[in-house]
């Protein structure tokens, strides 16, 4: 599996491998946490991140019915609470990275304060990096607005 995987620098310098999951891709962050640990690969010997925004509803299906999708997309505090919780069974000390998938202006996401403070609390309690995939004809306008983005701490500290 290694031998397949894009690698990453760790603080050392060193590579490892990089492990990229999502909520959306099936089973990928319970396929990936269950091989780790059943392999006795320790945390710091893998990059993993995820993403979160996206639920997969095609039961494994290939083929679906006319307008039926594959996943959908939901960038809300309600998705996010549900998904990150389901991340950390699944992926739990292994996970460095954790991204909001494929964010676009019309999702909300980067008007949702609600959501900032949530991603914040969640960098803080769990260590993990944040940060965003992005879609759509205008990434690299959403990219400049996101960098904008600015949480107030409970001790009225702004933080990015």
């Amino acid at each position: 599996l290694f031998q397949q995987c894009k690698s990453t620098t760790d603080d050392h310098g060193d590579n490892i491998p990089w492990l990229d999951c999502a909520r959306s891709y099936g089973l990928s962050e319970k396929f990936v946490g269950d091989y780790l640990r059943s392999n006795n690969i320790r945390p710091e010997e893998v990059y993993v991140s995820s993403k979160w925004g996206y639920t997969y509803v095609a039961d494994w299906n290939v083929e679906l019915g006319e307008g039926e999708p594959h996943e959908v997309k939901d960038h809300s505090l309600e998705n996010f609470v549900k998904q990150v919780e389901e991340t950390k069974t699944h992926l739990g000390p292994y996970l460095n990275l954790y991204q909001v998938h494929s964010a676009t202006f019309e999702s909300g996401i980067l008007a949702d304060t609600q959501v900032h403070q949530a991603l914040h609390r969640c960098r803080l309690e769990n260590g993990w990096k944040i940060g965003l995939s992005v879609s759509g004809p205008n990434q690299d306008e959403l990219i400049r607005e996101a960098l904008k983005i600015h949480v107030v701490d409970e001790e009225g500290e702004e933080e990015e």
